[in-house]
């Protein structure tokens, strides 16, 4: 039964949806001049920062495109290849040119109706995640359709996951660089307040929310979600080939119940009386996972004919929601660990890390366990099925296009809050914009925290498809065989020099957004007493140019290793290094976004409660906030990526493999 075509609809019809919903949030007023005049400045900055970075990725996937003509006879796999980085970068693209337009309008909304605020920025945030979503679907029911082998098209998953490295490195690097050079110099040298107008790193903040947060971000759950079909059609025809391609349908009709159950659950989150932001949230994110899950029980049964599988799908399903009980209780701005670390603040900035610390490292457990639990009964429900596995994978997808929605809500929330401050703006009700970041800052928390589960299994799925593909259980090279333990441990060890690469460029950018805003300050005293307008275009320069030559290094690394290790040591060395890569990423990952998240609702715990704006106890709250940015918007989210990519790379690799 090849239902390509019905793939294909639901994902035009997903951009259908983004079609409507970007038209209903442009339709809604932008408000006063001043708020125009603003929304300008973060609109022109992140369309510079994109034209520049969407070239010098470009630069990168020629590159790497005529190395793919050389070695593949077939030209179909570096035209996936191009095709992949192509949707993954407009994916990202459409989101961002939306967010821009849906924050002002969020914040012009805030002075009337707290209610109406809520609904657009999430409707904002939606055309991110139906973008995300729509397009992969498109993308990968077209190549089939045109290929006829699912082998043909790793060069599609490789090419999202290169850009979405550089994506997320390059949006991560400028818009932590930026806020941690507006906090240090504003709110603990200056203590002026944050978004203050008198800020020169103000702009370059407010648009690293969107450049970091909806592009990278939904650059990063493209490829992921990508990546699974791809691997899950690969293993279909390995392990259920007896099935035909109705097994090769499965993986797409799982994605376009998904497309089904988000595009539900978007229209029923809005500014309901008497529910709080979050508990909307949570009521569309049910709506969609009841959708996902009726989806994923017709799919089961009618092309599969095994109720098994479904509920190796639910378990999936499942194991992703876990992960947004995790991040309430960590991340939520009243739960236990961000009173715990607000308090710890009072003693000063070291104790407050310290204490951050201390539950970053136990945070990723709930999630990590919950990752390893689905694995094993789908493994087990399924009588011993590999496929139970990929089913399961497919599972923690299901709510993808939902969740990515929450995390582009939460920068246009952000940017809403930045721009009334600026412009001085009233609400409808006093801190409703505060409540609405608050409530961003946790969703955009639950989303690293489930990419990073989500990734987790995904990386597994690639994993057994490249250990399927090499056979890396061949006698004589089991566990105990010295070249496979080296490449383990060396896999082990990659994701901390990934990792240092990728704080160390965050904080080289950092330290000359320090300086620039320092120099402003210093030479034009104006700008303190409000009498003459900063010079942001400089700062969102400074960070452009740094973000992008800082995120070179760490892409190149996720690269080139594989290749060197695989040509080098071989196919057993490589199985091992991938392998050790997963686990070490599987668990910084989480271990740095929640401690980042933890770290920053800290600070909002602190200036809506105690109200020391100013104060030691403040400055040590910004401190731990400043610290964690880097590990939850850069690092963390790139490593997900990282793990995925090297995978792919190794995928990409197997016929030069097999000829060493």
């Amino acid at each position: 039964m090849d239902l390509t075509w019905l793939a294909f609809a639901v994902g035009a019809l997903a951009m259908f949806i983004v079609a409507y919903l970007a038209w209903s949030v442009n339709k809604e007023p932008v408000g006063s001049p001043e708020m125009a005049e603003i929304a300008g400045y973060i609109e022109e900055g992140a369309r510079t920062f994109i034209k520049t970075q969407y070239k010098t990725i470009s630069i990168f996937i020629a590159l790497m495109f005529f190395p793919l003509v050389i070695f593949f006879s077939d030209l179909r796999i570096p035209a996936s290849f191009v095709f992949g980085a192509s949707l993954s970068l407009l994916a990202a693209y459409i989101g961002l040119r939306i967010a821009v337009k849906a924050n002002v309008r969020t914040s012009n909304a805030a002075a009337t109706s707290s209610a109406k605020a809520f609904t657009i920025a999430f409707r904002g945030g939606a055309v991110v995640g139906l973008s995300v979503v729509g397009l992969s679907i498109i993308g990968v029911s077209l190549l089939f359709w045109l290929y006829r082998d699912p082998t043909l098209m790793v060069g599609f998953g490789f090419g999202a996951s290169l850009a979405a490295l550089f994506a997320q490195l390059g949006g991560g690097i400028f818009t932590k660089g930026a806020d941690i050079g507006a906090d240090l110099v504003g709110k603990v040298e200056q203590r002026i307040p944050e978004d203050d107008p008198r800020n020169p790193a103000v702009i370059a903040d407010l648009v690293g929310d969107n450049v970091g947060d909806c592009a990278g971000r939904g650059s990063d759950l493209f490829e992921s979600i990508s990546d699974d079909y791809i691997t899950a059609m690969i293993l279909s025809s390995l392990l259920m080939g007896s099935l035909g391609i109705s097994a090769l349908m499965f993986p797409l009709m799982l994605g376009a119940s998904g497309i089904i159950g988000t595009i539900l659950g978007v229209f029923a989150v809005r500014g309901w009386k008497k529910i709080k932001p979050i508990g909307s949230f949570n009521i569309g994110l049910l709506v969609t996972a009841a959708t996902c899950a009726l989806g994923a029980f017709l799919s089961s049964t009618i092309l599969l004919g095994d109720i098994s599988m479904f509920y190796a799908v639910l378990s999936g399903l499942v194991a992703s929601l876990a992960v947004g009980l995790a991040v309430q209780y960590y991340i939520g701005l009243n739960s236990r660990p961000v009173r715990r670390i607000a308090e710890a603040a009072e003693r000063g900035p070291a104790l407050s890390i310290l204490t951050g610390l201390s539950y970053a490292f136990q945070s990723p457990i709930v999630p990590f366990v919950s990752v390893l639990a689905s694995i094993l009964f789908s493994y087990y429900v399924t009588n011993g099925s590999l496929y139970g596995v990929v089913a399961a994978n497919l599972g923690t997808d299901l709510a993808i296009g939902m969740i990515m929605s929450s995390d582009a809500f939460g920068p246009i929330c952000d940017n809403a809050a930045g721009i009334a401050e600026m412009a001085k703006v009233r609400t409808s009700e006093g801190g409703i914009l505060e409540e609405l970041d608050a409530t961003g800052n946790t969703t955009k928390a639950y989303t690293k925290a489930f990419a990073s589960a989500s990734g987790t299994v995904s990386a597994v799925m690639i994993f057994i498809t490249y250990g399927e593909l090499v056979q890396l259980y061949s006698v004589g090279h089991g566990l105990l065989s010295p070249i496979i333990i080296v490449g383990l441990l060396l896999g082990c060890a990659l994701p901390f020099l990934f990792s240092s690469l990728a704080i160390g460029a965050t904080g080289n950018t950092a330290y000359r957004m320090v300086d620039e805003v320092r120099r402003q300050f210093k030479e034009n005293p104006g700008i303190i007493e409000g009498k003459v307008k900063p010079d942001y275009a400089r700062c969102v320069d400074i960070g452009t140019k740094n973000a992008l030559r800082e995120m070179i290094a760490p892409g190149l690394l996720a690269v080139v290793s594989p290749i060197i290790v695989g040509l080098v040591f071989g196919k057993f060395a490589l199985g091992g290094m991938l392998l050790g890569g997963l686990g070490t990423s599987a668990l910084l990952s989480p271990t740095f976004t929640f401690g980042g998240g933890m770290w920053d609702n800290a600070k909002k715990y602190v200036e809506r409660n105690f109200w020391m704006k100013g104060t030691p106890t403040h400055a040590a709250a910004v401190i731990g906030d400043t610290v964690g940015d880097p590990l939850k918007d850069v690092a963390g989210p790139s490593l997900n990526i990282f793990m995925k990519l090297t995978n792919m790379t190794a995928l990409l690799i197997i016929p030069l493999l097999m000829l060493t």
